[in-house]
């Protein structure tokens, strides 16, 4: 991570790399694991407690409160399923019913107080819960199911009675599922099923049905939380939970809303570390999906941009249709770690596997040519005038004899290959089912993930549903782009958890001596004027440049001696926003009588306008470089968040910025540059020279360490324009906005 002695400026990255945080001293960083207790500076806690879980998903003893066999009646399906479950897990189920004697043959109890013992699970079937709920905590009852709506995702009312439930949870010490959840928890999974699981979580309990009927073409799933309106347990909880679980081998997600932002990330940090894959769709990418999704779960959307940034810093895998949701995770949970990164696309036609590598190279995927050696190897069983470089074009004729098998062991043999993917745009037997065959029977044999595209759109073929859906080893799916999505997905997911280092690690856990100096600039609910703000990243050791404020014309001229001419001059007061379009900015000035002039010009129009000034600036011209902007908002969700992009007076139109949540490292505030359209520019184009990068990342880093320091008291900052000079030349920030919290 970048930095130096704190307070002083340094672009040497062999220096920078050995302080963490943002340019703070070697004393104040940690880099340990963070422990149960562990808060971070701002008093945020750095990491995830995991819920004992256990007693849910395998209790002892269940309660259904509202039990019912009557025929007709809604509850009656609902306690038979219950029954059944608790046969299934070895439970005991107790019915609780006012006037009936027995349900479905179970002696009942009339009142939660009559229950005969401890209960694990209780779940709750009358129209107003809150009594009931604290009736089980009166019980000792561990954990409750709510299945009612009418809570937060109603409105107002709804989201006061909801609060109301939370509250009465948050005395008992009883955990909750729901309300407005359902009865997927109490699935039957299938047991004949071998291999890592899926767990599912879904907010919307129907979302889920095409993860869950996976086990039909023979992947298991182990567990299902159904998470409703979230007044208590929520996603974060069962990620948790989940990554700790052995036989879990991918988490896949339908999130709605974020209850927490923090425990999320918390929590897919915690999946991040033990390396197991999170997919998740989250709705909410458009203001309409966003109007949507609050109104089913009465939860915060938060701004998509943040939400995305966020899962992608800690590894969350995002799809938008749950047909992706269902292989992505599929492949994931199955598939061993690649032994390299290169993707061979292997078939019949030449057509089919130019089309296909178009789609995985446009992904990112990255296709090797194969080398000479091999070339002339898959020669000897494909005609010559085929293209073998990658894609291989097979021609068709090989596969239908002792020829197919040696050409799929040839590519896999190969050291830069470890996907080769298959696209079947059609049965064709019989080759399709010779070429089927070898590649499951080859897959039994090879380390190396083997995909095929199944194209028929019938799928009721022998090969499809017999031979591939039969392998457990080969990765089947219905449609190219669906593939290609998955297959990136398993690349990136292995190559981040390799290099993966917890942010939360090296998070600082005390402020650093500059936080005293900054707390005295902010001026709680006000903007600071420019030279406050100024003030306030040089407390911090973002450079500036040489400046003087000054109040009157002479003070101005002595001030541009000093400063060296040409200057910059500008008008400095809190309530001024945007200087340059009130005209309160005069540049290039070479001369004393220019510096007069352009003293008198800008209080002239600070009068007229009826802006308050603490000055006027006279600044060092800095020429010569890349305008960018770094910046921290404030997100409902995750708290504060950091902005880099292009900057200048375009940053409005040009909208080409990278956003992450802190805290992060120097490898996602270089990830960050990456990020960007215009990331070229840094490089260098035209004959200008590279950006000195390792300032800018500094910098990042710097404004970082800002925003955890001064969370709930700086509400924004927009460094605008910060000037990134050539190589080893640093970055200086021209003009700066903070507004205080």
């Amino acid at each position: 991570m970048l930095g130096s002695t704190y307070g002083t400026f340094t672009s040497d990255p062999r220096r920078a790399r050995a302080v963490a945080c943002g340019g703070l001293p070697a004393a104040t960083v940690h880099g340990r694991a963070a422990t149960p207790g562990d808060l971070d500076v701002s008093g945020r806690p750095l990491y995830a407690d995991v819920p004992d879980l256990d007693r849910f998903f395998r209790p002892e003893s269940v309660a259904v409160i509202g039990a019912s066999d009557a025929e007709g009646r809604p509850h009656t399906g609902i306690t038979r399923q219950l029954v059944a479950w608790s046969c299934r897990v070895g439970a005991r189920l107790h019915p609780v019913h006012p006037s009936r004697p027995a349900v479905f043959g179970i002696p009942c109890v009339r009142s939660v107080a009559e229950l005969p013992g401890p209960v694990d699970v209780a779940v709750v079937l009358v129209r107003d819960p809150l009594p009931v709920v604290e009736e089980l905590a009166e019980a000792k009852a561990r954990f409750a199911v709510v299945f009612a709506a009418g809570f937060a995702e109603t409105g107002a009312a709804g989201a006061a009675a909801q609060d109301r439930l939370t509250a009465a949870v948050g005395r008992s010490g009883l955990r909750l599922l729901g309300p407005n959840t359902n009865l997927n928890a109490f699935e039957e999974f299938r047991e004949d099923l071998q291999g890592p699981a899926i767990a599912l979580i879904t907010q919307s309990g129907h979302q889920g049905r095409p993860v869950f009927t996976l086990q039909e073409l023979g992947i298991r799933l182990s567990h299902w939380a159904p998470t409703g309106n979230e007044a208590d347990l929520e996603t974060a909880d069962f990620l948790s939970y989940f990554a700790e679980q052995p036989e879990v081998g991918a988490i896949a997600a339908y999130v709605e809303g974020l209850k927490d932002g923090r425990a999320f990330l918390l929590a897919a940090d915690r999946a991040a570390r033990r390396g197991v894959p999170v997919v998740a769709v989250k709705v909410g990418r458009t203001e309409t999906g966003a109007r949507t999704a609050a109104s089913h779960t009465g939860k915060l959307t938060g701004a998509d941009t943040v939400v995305d940034a966020a899962m992608r810093q800690f590894g969350v895998i995002r799809v938008d249709g749950l047909d992706e949701l269902q292989d992505t995770a599929a492949l994931l949970a199955r598939a061993r770690p690649p032994r390299a990164d290169g993707v061979a696309v292997y078939s019949i036609s030449g057509g089919t596997g130019a089309h296909f590598a178009d789609l995985a190279t446009a992904a990112g995927l990255r296709l090797p040519t194969l080398p000479e050696t091999r070339q002339t190897e898959l020669h000897q069983w494909i005609p010559h005038d085929l293209n073998v470089s990658n894609p291989i074009d097979n021609g068709g004729h090989p596969v239908g004899d002792w020829r197919g098998r040696k050409i799929i062991d040839a590519i896999l043999a190969d050291p830069a290959i470890g996907v080769l993917i298959c696209p079947i745009t059609g049965p064709f037997p019989p080759m399709s089912d010779k070429l089927a065959e070898d590649l499951v029977a080859a897959a039994e044999t090879t380390d190396k993930l083997i995909c095929v595209v199944w194209g028929s759109p019938v799928g009721t073929e022998d090969a499809y549903r017999t031979t591939l859906l039969g392998s457990s080893r080969v990765a089947t799916f219905r449609t190219f782009a669906n593939c290609v999505t998955a297959v990136r997905a398993y690349v990136d997911h292995h190559r981040f958890t390799a290099a993966y280092r917890s942010p939360f690690d090296e998070a600082p856990r005390t402020a650093s001596p500059s936080y005293r100096k900054a707390e005295a600039l902010m001026r709680p609910g006000r903007r600071l004027s420019e030279h406050a703000a100024k003030q306030l990243l040089r407390a911090y050791g973002i450079r500036v440049p040489r400046e003087q404020l000054v109040t009157s014309a002479a003070a101005a001229v002595r001030a541009a001696g000093q400063v060296g001419y040409p200057v910059v001059m500008k008008a400095s007061g809190a309530r001024i926003a945007h200087k340059t379009e009130l005209g309160l900015v005069r540049i290039g000035l070479t001369s004393a009588s220019q510096v007069r002039d352009a003293y008198r010009d800008l209080t002239d129009i600070a009068r007229y306008e009826d802006i308050d000034l603490d000055g006027v600036l006279v600044c060092q011209m800095v020429e010569r470089g890349v305008e960018m902007v770094v910046g921290v908002s404030q997100d409902p969700l995750f708290g504060p968040t950091v902005t880099v992009g292009l900057g200048g007076v375009l940053v409005e139109v040009l909208h080409d910025t990278s956003v992450r949540v802190p805290p992060f490292g120097e490898d996602q505030a270089r990830a960050m540059l990456d990020e960007l359209r215009g990331r070229a520019l840094l490089d260098g184009v035209r004959g200008a020279p590279p950006s000195d990068l390792d300032a800018l990342v500094e910098v990042v880093l710097r404004v970082q360490r800002m925003a955890l320091e001064l969370e709930g008291r700086l509400a924004e900052l927009d460094i605008n324009p910060l000037m990134v000079l050539g190589r080893g030349q640093g970055a200086v920030a021209l003009d700066a906005l903070v507004r205080c919290g």
